[in-house]
């Protein structure tokens, strides 16, 4: 009897294969719609020419090639802004062909700015998101919620923050979990567990899960992790811990101490020291910086959202906060 084993394998080269003749194609695809679209910029740059130019050899494939899906109106007019906004932009050419014309034109109609738009083809070619799930981080304001983040913070907040590479943001937002509140720390980390793929896409694809209620014996006593986690990038075990308060100083000792057990009895030598997140209602970042100041662990301090954030209030802080950035820097003393 032949061992199942063998045939996986054979499994697993017909699915590489067919991956890399997808990704083949859909270069070839993006690659076709920019010189269709550079050939439309080309030919209707007059203004009063353009729109007519656009109409007639839309009418033109509707007549003579009706089998050609894509190159009506709409779409015409999609290749050229396509090529406008790419077309000679050297920085995201590497990237170009690496999405799917779905997210393209997803990026295209959602973003109202080129660092805006490249950020999301940077993370859609880096976590290879689907058109649903790129949908859902533009949606939830990923790039405002990521932007802010980055801004300065206390010493030990952005000493966390730099120990982490800066991979976990400030503010989680977890509306697929379809709830109006949390009752319990239980029914948070049950409501996550059912709905893991969603909160995985909202903290990033790197994560893997290991197991909730993670048992670590320490001493004579046993301690459970809410959820743990291990991270590809960082190469270290995450262990999330649930609070359904405000974030209290005490939450900062016991994360240090799940820490401390993962990195004696779980983390293997090739790995790297193992970091927390207390995942609260709502924190207050002076009482946060106070807490972390003497934490000889990397621990992060988050806050999650059951809903959705009003995206323009958000885009109105990230603007304030550019404008105050670009003041400071504008207002420091030229050296001579």
């Amino acid at each position: 009897m032949v061992p199942d084993k063998s045939y996986s394998e054979i499994v697993k080269i017909i699915q590489s294969a067919r991956e890399r003749a997808f990704y083949r194609v859909n270069e070839e695809l993006i690659e076709m719609y920019l010189q269709v679209g550079k050939y439309i910029s080309a030919n209707s740059r007059d203004a009063a020419y353009g729109d007519a130019y656009v109409e007639g050899l839309a009418d033109f494939f509707a007549k003579n090639y009706p089998e050609l899906k894509g190159f009506t109106r709409r779409g015409l007019y999609r290749m050229r802004q396509f090529y406008e906004l790419y077309g000679e932009d050297e920085k995201v050419s590497p990237l170009v062909t690496q999405l799917s014309w779905t997210n393209h034109l997803i990026i295209m109609s959602s973003c109202k700015t080129a660092e805006e738009r490249y950020f999301y083809m940077a993370l859609c070619a880096k976590e290879r998101y689907s058109k649903r799930e790129l949908a859902r981080q533009i949606d939830s304001a990923y790039y405002e919620r990521y932007m802010l983040s980055q801004k300065p913070t206390p010493p030990a907040i952005a000493e966390a923050k730099r120990s982490t590479s800066n991979v976990f943001l400030d503010t989680y937002t977890l509306e697929f979990l379809d709830v109006p509140e949390i009752v319990s720390e239980k029914d948070l980390q049950k409501s996550i567990i059912k709905n893991l793929k969603n909160f995985i896409l909202e903290i990033g694809k790197d994560f893997s899960f290991v197991g909730e209620e993670y048992r670590l014996q320490v001493g004579g006593h046993d301690y459970f992790i809410d959820l743990l986690f291990y991270h590809r990038g960082l190469s270290c075990l995450v262990a999330f811990e649930l609070k359904i308060d405000e974030f209290k100083p005490e939450y900062v000792g016991k994360m240090n101490l799940y820490l401390e057990a993962l990195d004696r009895e779980v983390k293997k030598p090739n790995e790297n020291p193992s970091v927390g997140v207390i995942l609260c209602a709502k924190k207050d970042d002076e009482v946060v910086e106070y807490a972390l100041s003497r934490s000889l662990s990397p621990t992060m301090v988050s806050e999650y959202k059951l809903k959705l954030i009003d995206k323009n209030l958000l885009q109105k802080k990230l603007k304030e906060y550019v404008e105050l950035a670009a003041s400071e820097e504008n207002s420091k003393p030229t050296e001579t």
